[in-house]
């Protein structure tokens, strides 16, 4: 029953494709079974909408008159500290980068109300930005200060490249001490008193490819708002790890590097978010297709939540020491439910990401693909898996 992206993309031109959600494949797969559902459906959409540390955005922002060599100088946006270490204007903006002096955070100790993911976000939005910068001079950039505002339509190039996006599957955060813990994985309370996970289990892009069989570099996605690429694997690419039966990962495993225009995105899918007594961070959307070009690959779409399990992690003292730290594990039906149960005791438990904001991507990008506006690409190169014996390494100190 082999299919090829081609004659799923023929399809597409013509109006005849069928597209589903990660979230209907299941439905469809109950009703028809496996060999029917995959020769009926070409497509499955998957979504994610959840906050991710490692994404950025790099700019040109145009020659001033006098000429300013920025690289080496020192950039604010927003009074967010920037990175100028590449050529004369080109920057790089981090989402967890801050102000130096935020008198907002000296009136709320471990408020961070403004950070780099912030300033995309009303970039994206179309709102002026500040732009503060100190130069050395140089005899061809003898500007040595510049203060102006900038806006998306006046820069040349605005583009998101995230190092790390679309986790396959991650850890349930708790904190086992008697104290109130902040963390990535935001406020966790003493004693068990509650847990948070991050993912959108079965409608999560590479929990619905858990092998790479279609995800590769060249992927065409939805980013932001507007078409992205997967560029690379992420960092922190870890294939290796311990998988179900049904071949999905049961601890954090694959991550995806993505780029794509700013300038076609928008600010619903990319929000400015605060951490309290952490930091800042974005709220990124991504969707990807899954073409069904097997039977194989239909059934790994066709997974759920009550099959995807997640290890739940002490933050208190196991995580920031590296000790061991699995106390056990959980489906995400069980986490969707708003209780666990962990140690004998029962947790109530929340999600950093939006499963609402994921089902909404996903069917903008069925949508997308019915309507005949996004044609699948076919990757250059496939994504490490598991034959890889690639394994995330930590980092071992040497006396210097």
């Amino acid at each position: 029953m082999a299919k090829t992206i081609a004659e799923i993309n023929e399809k597409i031109r013509k109006g005849q494709v069928v597209v589903v959600t990660a979230e209907e494949i299941i439905e469809v797969v109950e009703k028809k079974g496996i060999e029917k559902a995959a020769k009926e459906v070409d497509v499955v959409t998957t979504g994610t909408f959840g906050p991710m540390c490692s994404s950025g955005a790099y700019f040109n922002i145009g020659h001033s008159k006098p000429r300013i060599k920025l690289g080496g100088g020192k950039v604010y946006l927003n009074d967010v500290l920037t990175y100028a270490g590449l050529a004369a204007v080109d920057l790089f903006l981090g989402v967890t980068a801050l102000p130096e002096d935020d008198p907002r955070n000296k009136l709320h100790p471990g408020e961070f109300n403004y950070g780099g993911g912030h300033v995309i976000e009303d970039l994206v939005a179309g709102k002026d930005i500040r732009l503060v910068a100190t130069a050395y001079g140089t005899d061809c950039y003898p500007r040595k200060k510049l203060e102006t505002l900038i806006n998306i339509n006046d820069i040349n190039e605005a583009v998101l490249f995230n190092i790390r996006n679309a986790y396959q599957n991650y850890n349930v955060a708790v904190n086992l001490s008697d104290r109130t813990i902040y963390t990535y994985m935001g406020v966790l309370k003493p004693s068990l008193g509650n847990a948070n996970y991050c993912s959108a289990g079965q409608l999560s892009p590479l929990l619905n490819d858990p092998y790479y069989k279609t995800l590769g570099i060249g992927t065409k996605i939805f980013l932001g708002g507007g078409v992205g690429y997967v560029a690379w694997q992420g960092t922190q690419h870890n294939p290796t790890v311990l998988r179900g039966e049904n071949g999905v990962p049961r601890r954090p495993a694959g991550t995806l590097t993505v780029i794509g225009d700013l300038k076609q995105m928008k600010p619903e899918w990319l929000r400015g978010t605060s951490m309290l007594g952490y930091g800042c961070t974005i709220t990124v959307g991504i969707g990807v297709p899954i073409p069904i070009l097997s039977e194989e690959i239909l059934c790994h779409t066709a997974v759920t939540d009550a099959d995807i399990f997640a290890p739940i992690v002490d933050y208190s003292e196991a995580y920031p020491q590296r000790k061991p730290d699995i106390l056990g594990e959980v489906s995400y039906a069980q986490l969707k439910s708003g209780r666990i149960e962990i140690q004998g005791k029962e947790v109530t438990t929340a999600s950093l990401s939006s499963y609402p904001k994921a089902v909404e991507i996903a069917n903008i990008l069925k949508n997308w693909i019915q309507e005949g506006k996004f044609l699948l690409a076919e990757p250059v190169a496939p994504l490490p898996g598991v034959e890889s014996g690639i394994a995330f390494k930590n980092l071992e100190e040497r006396s210097i």
